[in-house]
């Protein structure tokens, strides 16, 4: 199965979760659970905008940053700048977060409601260059149904 093969099943098993449920919660918490399995990646999940910071929400993986500020490493800057942004390494992104020392790669999508980011979906890879073009349109199609 392709990669794009397998992201249009999981956006079929996402669309359906999202049919008459309107809990954000248990929404975001199957997503990074159907996405987590799907990929195998190391880090799975949201971060919810709260004031001026981001707060975790519901993810798969290891322990994570708890909160993070405005602007701020891969998510905060998502969320400052209003779009995907896609680190092939880490460590060569200014201002990185190092929640966990084994990501090594990173994708952040913005989920957006009435033309405001509401959220960032957040997914770390242990290897480098692991997400390309296809995973941030695939990504932004999923993210909007979750939104």
């Amino acid at each position: 199965m392709t990669k794009q093969e397998r992201y249009d099943a999981v956006f079929a098993q996402v669309e359906a979760l999202c049919r008459g449920e309107e809990d954000w919660v248990a929404l975001w918490a199957n997503a990074a659970a159907v996405l987590h399995a799907a990929f195998g990646w190391w880090w799975t999940g949201f971060y919810r905008v709260v004031g001026e910071e981001l707060v975790l929400g519901p993810f798969q993986g290891p322990v994570a940053c708890i909160r993070i500020p405005f602007g701020r490493g891969v998510c905060g800057t998502a969320w400052k700048e209003d779009r995907t942004v896609v680190v092939p390494d880490v460590e060569q992104f200014p201002g990185h977060i190092a929640c966990s020392s084994a990501s090594r790669s990173e994708i952040v999508v913005p989920l957006r409601r009435e033309g405001r980011v509401v959220a960032v979906l957040d997914i770390d890879s242990r290897d480098l260059a692991a997400f390309d073009d296809v995973d941030a349109a695939c990504l932004e199609r999923i993210a909007a149904l979750l939104a």
